[in-house]
């Protein structure tokens, strides 16, 4: 009898499909919209997806309720993906980057020194696989345009074999 449960919960486990990016939810927050008859409220939901080897996406998008929001940001994040130039676990050079009223200073460190960042930028860069880098989010603590500044940064940001080339 023991035996036919194990089974069965192993046939549930092998139902749902285990996800190669692992999802966090950086801000939930309940918005509305004023109608004739009142208002109407709707869930906006931020996510950002990573794999912990430098690919990760951002999505944000609402939904009735917090479930929906959060499943059409993760389906937005991973259509959003951006692939990092990392250089043995961290970024590789140092970037100041200003998205609306957020600014960004991002710098590679040494081992051992870890992610030395706010809520919003710590969270896509661990999700990222940077494990060791120092930041500072000057300006707006809008988490929105914080993420969005991080990857603006990721953009900008170019490997050792193309800074190289552009010097040549």
């Amino acid at each position: 009898m023991a035996f036919e449960r194990r089974r069965r919960q192993s046939n549930r486990e092998g139902d749902r499909e285990r996800s190669e990016f692992d999802q966090k939810v950086v801000e939930v927050s309940r918005v509305t919209r004023v109608v004739a008859g009142g208002k109407r409220m709707r869930f906006r939901a931020l996510v950002v997806i990573g794999d912990h080897k430098g690919k990760v996406g951002m999505g944000l998008k609402k939904g009735a309720d917090v479930s929906e929001s959060v499943n059409k940001a993760v389906n937005a994040a991973k259509k959003n993906m951006i692939t990092l130039p990392l250089v043995s676990e961290t970024i590789p050079h140092e970037l100041r980057v200003k998205y609306k009223s957020s600014s960004l200073m991002l710098k590679p460190a040494k081992p051992g020194t870890g992610v030395i960042a706010g809520g919003a930028v710590r969270s896509v860069m661990e999700l990222a696989g940077v494990k060791n880098v120092v930041s500072k989010m000057l300006g707006s603590n809008n988490k929105v345009n914080n993420v969005k500044a991080v990857f603006a940064a990721f953009v900008k940001m170019k490997s050792k074999a193309e800074l190289a080339q552009m010097r040549k």
